[in-house]
């Protein structure tokens, strides 16, 4: 609107004025509240532009850009009444204008297409807005699902080991009192490592603030399988926990995986399998990690939960991976057998941990 004070306007053109300069800014002011209450404001652009066209002779735009800018606020914030309202309300207001105008089936042509192209725009950035807002809740639920899984396999592995350690207890009091030191001490250490790993879980959810950011620890991975195998077999279970063809370096997410396989395979059989030895092993082929617990025991039963195994399936699916939990070789025990795809690389030599 103030385009005639940068280039002057044609001599046959009547000079714009001040109060149409003044008329022109009430088309403009109504914009600050736009996002508050749209379809007002745009009905206040209509009139304080039909009041300018009926009363001055002013400078004019060669686009009714605040009409357009109110359209396309519509089309992004309202609801479907009210962008009906507007879309009525346009197929009076542009054929008027135009009427009061140039009388012209080119411009009638023109103002239909830009009001159209504006509310086409406003729709298409609501689209996107909601497609991110389902993506961001899509991320919120699965990263609820993974901090469940993680708290589950924590406190069920430290439950169960501290539950055995404590029953055996008192046994070894009367037989073995070494022994019963021996079974405190390891419900005391379990207790320990259980609450550490909850502070750092929870240390997740909780921002820092003097940054907005939350924590975030180390997340266990194949280096923390032995001292996994050692607290089981401190249970009195005979564990044992080989690698074959070489492990590889795998990344922290995978690492952690497979951590939370291993040590939840373990606290099923701790649990509920009855079992006196456990095998775990991990086999690095070309391009497949493949992770394998096997117990003698009498594997889960009816009514014992399933929960674990779930989430055992759920990790390996997150990787691109499978899992499969049946008899063990022979139909003797229960066996947990996890394959996940790996990078193929150079392949480290061989680890052991015996019973």
């Amino acid at each position: 609107m103030t385009m005639p004070f940068v280039v002057p306007r044609p001599p046959e053109v009547e000079p714009a004025t001040w109060p149409a300069y003044g008329l022109t800014t009430l088309t403009v002011l109504p914009l600050v509240w736009r996002r508050r209450a749209p379809l007002a404001v745009l009905l206040a652009i209509l009139a304080a532009s039909a009041l300018y066209k009926l009363a001055l002779e002013g400078p004019g735009q060669p686009l009714p850009y605040t009409g357009l800018v109110g359209v396309y606020t519509i089309a992004v914030l309202s609801p479907p009444w009210k962008r009906l309202v507007t879309a009525a309300l346009l197929v009076v207001a542009v054929p008027v204008s135009v009427w009061l105008n140039t009388q012209s089936a080119r411009e009638l042509t023109f103002s239909l297409f830009v009001f159209g192209a504006a509310y086409v725009f406003g729709r298409l950035h609501d689209a996107r807005q909601r497609e991110h807002r389902i993506e961001a809740e899509r991320a919120a639920a699965r990263e609820r699902a993974r901090i469940a899984r993680e708290m589950h396999d924590i406190l069920s592995h430290a439950v169960s080991l501290m539950v055995v350690q404590a029953e055996a207890g008192p046994v070894a009091v009367r037989t073995a009192p070494e022994r019963a030191e021996a079974a405190f001490e390891a419900i005391s250490a379990t207790g320990r490592d259980a609450m550490a790993q909850l502070r750092q879980m929870l240390g997740v959810l909780r921002e820092r603030p003097e940054s907005g950011t939350a924590p975030r620890e180390p997340q266990p991975d194949l280096a923390g399988i032995p001292e996994l195998v050692a607290r089981v077999r401190a249970s009195g279970l005979a564990v044992t926990y080989a690698t074959e063809g070489g492990v590889r370096s795998l990344p922290s997410s995978t690492g952690a995986s497979v951590y939370r396989i291993v040590q939840e395979a373990l606290t099923n059989v701790v649990k509920h399998a009855r079992a006196h030895t456990i095998d775990i092993r991990l086999t690095c082929e070309e391009s497949v990690l493949r992770v394998t617990v096997t117990d003698d025991g009498r594997g889960p039963q009816a009514g014992s939960g399933g929960h674990g195994l779930v989430g055992i399936r759920e990790r390996a699916a997150a990787h691109g991976g499978t899992a499969a939990m049946g008899p063990g070789p022979g139909g003797r025990g229960f066996e947990v057998r996890v394959l996940l795809p790996v990078a193929t690389g150079p392949v480290p030599s061989t680890a052991e941990v015996g019973a």
